[in-house]
């Protein structure tokens, strides 16, 4: 099944069980895949990366936005941000430990043959697209910058 699919199978149980803050999540997820559609010009199904680069997005947005209002105790408008977020996760492939992401990122180091720090975009790159998904950018940044320290 597709993800839009999946996204509005989803939708109807949210309506059914009266979740608001899930069928918020569900809308804009159904809205960013409309808009991504119409953005080629065609109604063609999206390819699964550029599913899970939408949903990642939307995913990355929410945890920001509830980071922020916590930095500014607004633990009332971070809590739904974090919610709506866990739902969009549901989509997602599950996500790769930190130790897991440490290993494929030791084998991109001694592939790529990186000494520091300076080649660290040569990394992040490779790693990016092999981890696509399954890992954010942030931890997969922290852990490469550990491993060429």
């Amino acid at each position: 099944m597709s993800l839009q699919q999946d996204v509005m199978a989803a939708m109807k149980t949210a309506m059914k069980e009266k979740d608001q803050l899930a069928l918020a999540a569900l809308r804009a997820v159904k809205s960013e895949i409309l808009l991504a559609q119409t953005q080629t010009g065609t109604k063609e199904e999206l390819t699964s990366e550029e599913e899970i680069k939408i949903l990642s997005k939307l995913v990355k947005q929410r945890k920001d936005s509830a980071a922020i209002f916590a930095e500014q105790n607004r633990a009332d408008l971070a809590e739904p941000e974090l919610a709506q977020a866990k739902v969009i996760s549901q989509f997602l492939p599950e996500q790769l430990t930190e130790e897991e992401i440490t290993n494929v990122v030791k084998e991109v180091i001694a592939k790529v043959g990186a000494e520091g720090m300076k080649d660290m975009g040569k990394v992040m790159g490779v790693v990016t697209q092999q981890l696509a998904g399954k890992a954010d950018g942030k931890t997969i940044s922290t852990i490469v910058r550990q491993q060429l320290a």
